[in-house]
């Protein structure tokens, strides 16, 4: 007998029925008070900002400042991100063991822990007292309160968002074409780098930019595990926070950049999913 398909089978969008201009008209009007809580602060924070003193804040020592130490610390934080986290990535996109899912929940937990719960923990792991810190002070190692303390605060609440997509993109690419390659006799680091890693790149790179995002914005768990000093932890978060008491132009304009980047953030991050679909 032969099998009869469904509609959404046959054509393989499984899409509804358009709603006309009158149904649309009625979507819209039901969606306009959460497009006005979602769209008019964003809009407010553009139209606040002083656009002819934005060149002359940006050139202050604090602005100078903020944005040159969010930059350094971000990019690193990237840099040590991909460097850890891809052997992990390929190990939860290929590894059947036991613990996977448990794990796979630890990696989640930065990503929804609120920012102070964040910084505490990292303040009593790696604090003059902490488990891991109370020794690294015994060699001479303090990480509170540094720059390098904003690196590790970044890698930890951003790390993930690359984790979870570079496992995604890893599981994605088709075994077949690996297998090929083994025999024919390419070792396990040349699949690696001709194989895997390029056709798991748009995902590898969406992943990059979204934790360079979240680094760059990292506020909570910063300003607890290394707090606001100009020059050496102070970041564009920190600097708004402090530019509401002392300099609200400064805070206006660094928003308006954070606001920017963002947009520019998620925009890449479309286009390479659009790519990967």
């Amino acid at each position: 007998m032969r099998k009869i398909r469904p509609a959404t089978a046959r054509s393989g969008r499984g899409r509804g029925p358009r709603p006309g201009r009158a149904g649309r008209a009625g979507l819209l009007l039901a969606s306009l008070p959460l497009l006005l809580v979602l769209v008019l602060p964003l809009l407010a924070l553009i139209l606040r900002v002083p656009v002819g003193e934005v060149l002359a804040t940006m050139a202050t020592r604090e602005a100078r400042e903020a944005i040159g130490l969010s930059l350094g610390t971000s990019l690193a934080s990237v840099a040590l991100t991909i460097l850890g986290g891809t052997p992990l990535a390929l190990l939860l996109a290929r590894g059947r063991f036991r613990g996977r899912t448990a794990l796979d929940t630890l990696l989640d937990l930065p990503m929804v822990l609120p920012p102070s719960v964040a910084g505490i923990a990292l303040l009593v792991a790696f604090g003059r007292r902490g488990l891991l810190g109370q020794y690294l002070r015994l060699a001479g190692v303090e990480l509170p309160f540094t720059t390098a303390a904003v690196v590790l605060a970044q890698v930890f609440v951003a790390a993930p968002f690359y984790v979870k997509a570079a496992a995604a993109g890893f599981a994605a690419v088709e075994r077949e074409l690996e297998e090929a390659a083994a025999l024919d006799g390419a070792a396990p680091g040349q699949i690696l780098r001709f194989i895997t890693a390029p056709l798991a790149w748009p995902a590898l790179l969406s992943g990059a930019v979204m934790t360079w995002a979240r680094a760059l914005g990292e506020f909570g768990a910063t300003i607890i595990f290394a707090g606001n000093f100009v020059g050496r932890t102070q970041t564009m978060p920190l600097a708004i926070y402090q530019g509401f008491e002392q300099d609200l132009t400064l805070a206006l304009t660094l928003a308006a950049i954070l606001l920017l980047v963002s947009f520019g953030v998620l925009g890449v991050v479309k286009g390479l999913s659009r790519e990967r679909r």
